[in-house]
């Protein structure tokens, strides 16, 4: 009886962590989702107030994709919308990181970079990693992958 008692308690604290554990994932994710709508909002402020030359996070679907940027280092180019509806241009550097695989209008995509202001709703770059090391690393991510 004692053995019965003991595995059924152990069964009990492993559902029971199984069950904390889902929790914190769904928390996680609500709090990455309102922490991205946050950063929208600091975006929209910095697009007012003509302010730039920060890090920041964000989430956007994709508008529209533009050719390639082959000026000096290059760059793919591709629109964004953020969830206020301000627009984004995203300058992702394919000489120091790979190209967004498969990106199409319509597609989710989420970033950290620096935020640059310009009259058109401002320009993300350095979504990718400093090779000298003095600039926070940036990154794109797209259907689950993360391209820096």
């Amino acid at each position: 009886m004692k053995k019965i008692l003991a595995v059924s308690g152990l069964l009990i604290l492993v559902a029971l962590l199984f069950v904390r554990c889902g929790v914190r994932s769904e928390n996680a994710a609500e709090t990455s989702r309102s922490s991205l709508r946050s950063n929208d909002g600091a975006l929209e402020t910095a697009f007012a107030q003509h302010r730039g030359n920060f890090v920041t996070e964000g989430a956007g679907n994709v508008l529209r994709i533009l050719s390639d940027d082959n000026d000096g280092s290059r760059h793919q180019r591709f629109i964004i919308s953020l969830s206020s509806g301000q627009s984004l241009l995203i300058a992702h550097n394919i000489d120091l990181a790979p190209r967004v695989e498969s990106l199409r209008v319509g597609d989710r995509v989420e970033f950290k970079g620096e935020y640059e202001w310009n009259e058109k709703g401002g320009t993300l770059h350095w979504t990718h990693h400093d090779p000298a090391g003095r600039h926070e690393p940036g990154w794109i991510r797209h259907n689950g992958k993360i391209y820096q």
